[in-house]
């Protein structure tokens, strides 16, 4: 599927690509590097993911674990050197929790619901993300949810 930018990139691929644990890290890695060399323009992320990106890495089991300066390390020099990072803006916020809750959205999905809503009020066209399930709202907003797999690069 044709990626379209601005690019917005969820956790699942951070913890993929920027963190060798096997397979799945070949697809996640190829499009983190098409980033860094300016192959992919525009790319987006979450405050949350980079948040989210260190309590993952810092807790994988012991053979994938990152020390939390490794963790930090890696956020700055391959997150926040590469992406425009953004957060739900405060007038937002109550709409969020008030829309959540309507729908019933429980525990931590929360959390993809948040980065969800993040990319769309930054203008996303698209999000890769190894958990399009918890995305699929986007798709009502003309927003393409693609796996890394999905991704064709040039």
């Amino acid at each position: 599927m044709a990626l379209v930018t601005p690019v917005f990139v969820d956790t699942t691929v951070f913890v993929e690509g920027l963190i060798d644990i096997g397979p799945a890290s070949e697809k996640a890695r190829a499009i983190l590097k098409a980033i860094a060399g300016g192959q992919i323009r525009d790319p987006r992320t979450a405050w949350h993911c980079c948040l989210e990106f260190y309590a993952v890495s810092t807790r994988l089991p012991e053979e994938y674990r990152l020390t939390t300066e490794e963790a930090g390390l890696i956020i700055a020099e391959s997150i926040l050197a590469n992406f425009e990072i953004h957060d739900l803006p405060g007038d937002a916020r109550r709409g969020f929790l008030d829309a959540a809750a309507r729908e019933r959205l429980p525990g931590g999905r929360i959390y993809d619901a948040h980065i969800a809503e993040t990319a769309r009020v930054h203008g996303a066209k698209s999000v890769i993300t190894g958990n399009t399930r918890h995305f699929k709202v986007l798709a009502a907003h003309g927003i393409s949810i693609l796996t890394p797999s999905e991704v064709k690069l040039r």
